[in-house]
Formats: C-alpha cells, sequence, structure tokens
C-alpha cells in the first residue's frame, strides 16, 4: 500500500503538531465516555475518515463488550442491528493488537462480509489502545474522504493518538473509580450518622411514635428511595405502623397477613428480599402493600432482627436517583440500619410496656386506696349508723330514738362530704368547667379547710386571655393531679401547716412548683404510697421532668416542667367565664 505525496518526516512532523492538539482536549476531559468520543472525533479529523469506532473489549479480552460509533446516524444503526462482537478484520486486532492498514476491507481474507442495510466500507485502519500497558480495546476507521487509502502518516498519528487516548481513559477510569469510592464513601458517612442519630434517639427518646417515624425518615433519605414502609409483627400478620415519602395516602394503620407475603419471606430467611424476583413481586402484590395501591418498579424488604426476636420488616421501594433499581450497596446500608433500627424500635417497645405495666399498677394502687377510704371512713360510719339506730329501735324510748336521728343526720353528712371529696378526686368537674386555675385555687381552699394553709399562684396563657386554645386535657389533669397529690402528701405525711402553689406558664414549658414546711422525707426511700410515683409516672407520659427536693425536718420542694401542648381546635364551650364588672 503506498503513501500519499509528501507523506515523509514533513507531513509527519505537521500530523504530530494536529495530534499533540487534539491530545490536550481528550487529556482534559475526566468523564470516560466523552474521553471516548472526543477520541473519535479526533481520529476522523486526523486521517481524513467517513466513520470512525471503538471497540472496547470484555474482560477475557477475546470479544468486543463494547461498539460505539461515530458517522453513522441512528436509523442506520437501527437496520444493521446489533454490533459487532469482534469476528472478521476487527478480530484480526484482538487476536493480534498491532496496527492494521487495508485498502478494501472487503478484500482481507478474514472478512465476513457486511451485514444487510450496512453503508458501504472500503478503506480501513486499525490500532490498538492500550490502557496501563494492558489491551482496552481498538480504535477502527474506514472510508478516507475523497476516496483512496489511508496513508502511513495516517496510521502514525493514530498510533500517537491512541497513546494519548489511552492516557487519558486511565485517569478518566482513575478519575471515576474515585468519584464512586468518594460517593460510596460519603453514603457510608451517611449511614453511619444516621445510625449514631438512630441510637441517641435509644437514649434521649422512648415514645415509640417518634422513633418509628424517625427511623422511617432517615432510613429513605438513607437509600435515597422514594418511599419507605415499617411493617411490625402484630398477632399474626403486619402492620403498617410508619411511613415517609410518596406514598398512598391512609397506608398507617393497614394491616396484612402474615402468612405468605414478602415479610415472611424475609423473617423466615432472615434475609433482605428483592421485589425484582417474580415470586416476591407475587406476594408484594397478592398478600402485601400492592393489595392497598402501592406500584413498586423495584423495592428492598429488610428484616428487623432483635436478640433473635422478629418485630418486622423495613420495606424501601424505587430509588430516586439512578433508579429505580437499588444497588447492593444500598442493600448493605440498608441492612446495617436495620440493626439500628431494630434496637431502637425493641427499646421504645419494652418502654411502653414496661409504662404500661406502672400505669396499671398504680392504677391498682389508687383502686386500694379509694377502697381503704370508703370502708376506714365511710362504710364503718354507716355501719355505726345502722347499729345506733337498731339499738334505739329496740329501745322504745321516743327520746333515744329522736336522739339517734339526729346523730344519724350528723353521720350521714360527714359520709355525705367524704363521698364528694373522693368523686372530685377521681375527676374534679371544675377542671372541666372552668379550667385549670379556677380547679387549683379550688384545691388549695379545699385543703386549706384541713389546716394546710395554701398560697397559689397561677398564671395561664388561656385563662389569662394570652391563648386562643386550653391546654390537652392530660396536661390540665397532669397539672392538677401533681399539685393534689404534692399537697396530699404535705397535710396528711408531712404535717406541714403552710404551703406555696406556683403554676407558671412560659413560652413552651410550664413550671408547676409546690413548698412545704412539713417533716420532709428521704426522696430516695421507695414507699408503698401512690403519691411520689403517680407524679413522676404523670410527667414522664408528658415528656416531662419532675425533681423532688426534701430532707427530715426540712419540708419538701416539687418541681415539675411540662411542654406545652394545646387542644388542636378552639374550645368555645369550654371557654373561661367573663367576669362581670362590679357596678
Amino acid at each position: 500500500m503506498g503513501e500519499r505525496p509528501g507523506s515523509g518526516d514533513g507531513v509527519v512532523s505537521v500530523a504530530s503538531s494536529d495530534v499533540l492538539g487534539v491530545a490536550r482536549g481528550v487529556l482534559g476531559d475526566l468523564d470516560l465516555e466523552r474521553v471516548l468520543q472526543r477520541v473519535l472525533e479526533s481520529a476522523r479529523e486526523l486521517a481524513g475518515a467517513r466513520y470512525a469506532a471503538i471497540g472496547v473489549l470484555d474482560e477475557s479480552r477475546t470479544a468486543l463488550a463494547r461498539f460505539i460509533t461515530t458517522g453513522v446516524d441512528e436509523s442506520t444503526r437501527q437496520q444493521i442491528g446489533s454490533p459487532p462482537t469482534g469476528r472478521g478484520v476487527l478480530g484480526e486486532l484482538i487476536r493480534d493488537p498491532t496496527p492494521l492498514r487495508v485498502a478494501c476491507v472487503s478484500d482481507h481474507p478474514r472478512s465476513y462480509g457486511f451485514p444487510v442495510g450496512h453503508p458501504p466500507m472500503g478503506s480501513f485502519v486499525g490500532v490498538p489502545v492500550m490502557v496501563a500497558g494492558e489491551p482496552f480495546g481498538n480504535l477502527y476507521l474506514t472510508e478516507k474522504r475523497g476516496g483512496g487509502e489511508f496513508t502511513t502518516a495516517d496510521e502514525r498519528a493514530l498510533v500517537a493518538l491512541a497513546e494519548f487516548a489511552g492516557i487519558a481513559i486511565d485517569h478518566a477510569r482513575r478519575y471515576s473509580g474515585l468519584e464512586a469510592d468518594r460517593d460510596e464513601l460519603k453514603q457510608t458517612v451517611d449511614a453511619l450518622g444516621v445510625m449514631v442519630e438512630i441510637s441517641r434517639a435509644i437514649g434521649g427518646q422512648t415514645d415509640l411514635a417518634l422513633i418509628l417515624t424517625l427511623v422511617a425518615k432517615r432510613g429513605r433519605a438513607l437509600v435515597s428511595a422514594r418511599g419507605l414502609v415499617i411493617e411490625l409483627k402484630v398477632d399474626d400478620g403486619l402492620e403498617v405502623v410508619a411511613a415517609a415519602g410518596e406514598l398512598p395516602a391512609n397506608l398507617v394503620g393497614r394491616r396484612m397477613a402474615l402468612e405468605s407475603s414478602v415479610g415472611q419471606a424475609a423473617l423466615r430467611t432472615g434475609a433482605t428480599q428483592r421485589l425484582g424476583d417474580e415470586l416476591n413481586r407475587a406476594r408484594f402484590n397478592d398478600h402485601g402493600l400492592g393489595r392497598f395501591g402501592f406500584d413498586a418498579k423495584d423495592g428492598l424488604i429488610v428484616p428487623l432482627v432483635f436478640h433473635g426476636q422478629s418485630l418486622g420488616v423495613l420495606v424501601a421501594v424505587d430509588r430516586l436517583t439512578d433508579g429505580p433499581r437499588f444497588t447492593a450497596q444500598d442493600q448493605r446500608l440498608l441492612e446495617a440500619f436495620a440493626t439500628s433500627a431494630a434496637t431502637a424500635v425493641s427499646t421504645a417497645q419494652s418502654v411502653a410496656t414496661e409504662r404500661q405495666r406502672q400505669r396499671l399498677a398504680a392504677a391498682e394502687q389508687e383502686r386500694a386506696r379509694w377502697a381503704r377510704e370508703l370502708h376506714d371512713e365511710t362504710l364503718q360510719g354507716l355501719a355505726a349508723l345502722r347499729i345506733a339506730l337498731g339499738a334505739a329501735e329496740r329501745s322504745g324510748a321516743l327520746d333515744v330514738l329522736q336522739a339517734a336521728v339526729r346523730e344519724a343526720i350528723d353521720q350521714l353528712e360527714i359520709d355525705t362530704s367524704s363521698l364528694r371529696a373522693l368523686i372530685t378526686e377521681l375527676r374534679p368537674s371544675i377542671l372541666d368547667d372552668l379550667g385549670t386555675k379556677a380547679a387549683i385555687e379550688a384545691l388549695a381552699e379545699r385543703v386549706g379547710n384541713s389546716g394546710l394553709t395554701v398560697d397559689a399562684t397561677v398564671e395561664l396563657a388561656y385563662e389569662s386571655g394570652g391563648a386562643a386554645r386550653r391546654h390537652t386535657r392530660e396536661l390540665e389533669l397532669t397539672m392538677y393531679r401533681i399539685v393534689q397529690e404534692a399537697l396530699t402528701n404535705a397535710a396528711k405525711n408531712g404535717q406541714a401547716t403552710h404551703g406555696i402553689v406556683e403554676v407558671i406558664e412560659g413560652a413552651t414549658t410550664i413550671e408547676v412548683s409546690i413548698r412545704d414546711d412539713g417533716t420532709g422525707f428521704d426522696p430516695t426511700t421507695r414507699t408503698k404510697g401512690f403519691g411520689v410515683l403517680g407524679m413522676r409516672e404523670r410527667a414522664a407520659l408528658l415528656h416531662g421532668t419532675l425533681e423532688i427536693e426534701s430532707a427530715p425536718g426540712h419540708g419538701t420542694t416539687v418541681c415539675c416542667t411540662l411542654p406545652v401542648k394545646r387542644r388542636p381546635e378552639p374550645d368555645a364551650a369550654n371557654a373561661p367565664p367573663q367576669r362581670q364588672r362590679a357596678g
């Protein structure tokens, strides 16, 4: 094959200058796909070719895994069909990675010809592309513009370009690898941060609903999911207890049978299930969230297991970034996250169970106290009254009978007063009718009648017109009960003569303080009574704090801080009555 006229050193020098120019552009890019495309365009320009292609070798380096072209339009490419895999002339450079140049590709002994719809191609030149000393692929050019053959100068220019291309591809691959490593590291760091946050929630938050919401939101963000659902085992089924993301409405609270569900498969095997599996897809649609209009293209169903106990599953669906399919890294991160989440959920469930147990125990203690008071005061008084009336009736004397009746009336008034006091303790109607301020002031006045002088200061925003809505019923009752328990303990157990009650509302919290001058006690000593336990339990249920300072002979101070919580809608019916002006 002859060279074109003037293809000596001068031409090569010019071609080398051209190579250096295009090489700078190729080396300036760090995206692999753009590098390959720029190599093709530069090769066409250098050699004056109509068509150019890069064949990228597969892992075995015996065939082409990719075939990237330029110069062929999309419609022609579709007519040609499947790209070549490296047979015929293209395979020559795979078997022997040295430059190859022929006048007409169809005349080569290994030519297979062209498929139907393939544009005619005559002249051909191909050079190998090496990356870090290893074959990466081959650069092919056909159809010299203006006719004729590719020259030695063209071949040398392409060899030089291929060398620069190998360097650029190596840099781009390394950069892409670093980018991937950086993204993976960032995702891992984010996962660790989320797990630390969940771990902190274990120690700082024991409300199950808040824990579940936190887990759902953080888990979704961790793997960039369209939605994440938490399903916990309830009886023989699974219940959606929390959800985050773009999900069907009213999903929380839905229940599904555990049998034949994809959740059961995850819990039975202890392994993550994917919705890409046809059987899992059928389970999801027939027995799981698919029944509620939940259409997912891909998903991860990860078991929640704590100390061998199956709690439920995390269901993440449809990756938003580069999705919808989740990667293996996503699966590993969500599995690690599920371990921390299971610990948080199990801890919160245990705390909720213990609180329920304490509430039941406290309620039983309170019922026992009511029973003792009814027996010791009311029932014994009525029994004594019955005996007195019976004795007077048997005597037959009118004056004795009249005296017994007068005593009976006095005793009935005492017993009626005791019953009214007990009913007030169960649920003071004044608290519902007139509000917290009036109820606490009435309580202080009533306690004062028993010998304990109480100064009460109650400053609440709603009662003073500073807020449009009352506090929640739970908060109102908690404030009342804490004051009541503290004053009762001061009067009955501490023999106090004077008490000070302050209930002051701030921007976000309410400070409740009760001080007395009684004999005091050791607050670290467990008592059989309900008072101290009841106050602590009521404060904890509203996420408040309660501290007791006391010592024998030095009185007692009870300080409670409660977060402000108001009713969702204005309660006009229970608005404080407007005081009329005098005059």
